[in-house]
């Protein structure tokens, strides 16, 4: 019988699925540290982020056959010794990007009407100040006719800029290899509304310089920042940084500095450099909009994750009734 471990967690329906299918399903949390007396016993592993399969973990375990990903990143898996060993190494870049993007968008509303903050100051201040309130925080802006890079034209860049589009964004998308991409504009349950835009990438540069709202969706392995000091000193002043992406993408402490000096007007973190233990800067700065790295974590896409990781892993096996 195939054993599987969803040490991160997987929705029921794809418990339900694999059940069917003949194998045998745990949906149990592993720590880390016992991963190599535990794991050798498993053919299939089930991972989001937070579980690290390297290299040593991999060579304990010669019943592997899977290492699935549920998500798009595959940073903490040592992808190439992996396969090198002969295991299939898979994911699910489609079933979370609209989520992804989603939240992108929850966070830049935020930031343009400056939620977190007046939220925060209702709370505690709100029958006391509400007229001085309302004078502080009405001075937003709307997000129609404002310019959005987007930092990484992948699926998730793309389900980024068809929103923008939709809201009246000058979309400026930036790729290393996607040079243009069909964005399709449908409609759900609309038989009568059909549109292809096709969008055409810029220069980073142009994307730096240009843009009120610069948004990340970028894969990041360690190294140096691909938005630091000297990007930031290139950027709008007044601009906004959203990172839904990878911890460590953005130089977090270059961007504390460029917002408390007025050069940007603010950020949204939904992922940091050292989690599960962001510093207290960031959680606690006014003008920066945070989340614990929910990008993908909605119902939908957990469910359309659940359901392309059981379909694949029983592609790879079979039915083993």
């Amino acid at each position: 019988m195939i054993r599987i471990l969803a040490n991160d967690g997987i929705h029921p329906d794809a418990v339900t699925l694999l059940s069917e299918a003949g194998y045998e399903v745990e949906d149990i949390k592993i720590p880390q540290e016992d991963l190599p007396n535990i794991l050798p016993r498993y053919d299939v592993v089930i991972v989001r982020s937070a579980t690290k399969i390297r290299k040593e973990l991999i060579d304990l375990c010669p019943n592997l056959k899977i290492i699935a990903r549920g998500g798009v990143g595959l940073d903490n898996i040592d992808v190439d010794y992996a396969r090198s060993k002969g295991i299939t190494v898979m994911n699910t870049p489609t079933a979370s990007s609209q989520s992804v993007a989603e939240l992108s968008f929850s966070h830049m509303f935020g930031l343009a009407r400056s939620l977190q903050r007046a939220n925060r100051e209702m709370k505690d201040h709100g029958t006391t100040r509400f007229k001085e309130l309302k004078k502080e925080y009405s001075n937003g802006i709307e997000l129609r006719g404002k310019t959005l890079g987007i930092i990484g034209f992948g699926r998730i860049g793309q389900a980024v800029a068809q929103i923008g589009i939709a809201l009246g964004m000058n979309v400026l998308p930036v790729d290393l290899e996607i040079q243009e991409a069909n964005i399709n504009m449908d409609m759900l349950n609309s038989e009568h509304i059909r549109l292809s835009i096709k969008v055409e990438t810029e220069e980073f540069d142009k994307a730096l310089r240009k843009s009120d709202f610069l948004t990340m969706h970028v894969p990041f392995s360690g190294g140096k920042p691909l938005i630091g000091t000297e990007e930031m000193t290139r950027m709008k002043k007044g601009a906004f940084i959203i990172n839904t992406a990878r911890g460590g993408a953005l130089d977090e402490d270059a961007l504390l500095e460029a917002i408390d000096a007025g050069k940007l007007g603010g950020a949204a973190l939904d992922v940091f450099a050292n989690e599960p233990k962001p510093k207290a800067e960031l959680l606690n700065h006014p003008k920066i909009s945070v989340t614990p790295h929910i990008g993908a974590a909605t119902l939908e896409a957990q469910t359309r994750i659940g359901q392309q990781l059981a379909d694949k892993i029983i592609a790879f096996f079979g039915d083993d009734k």
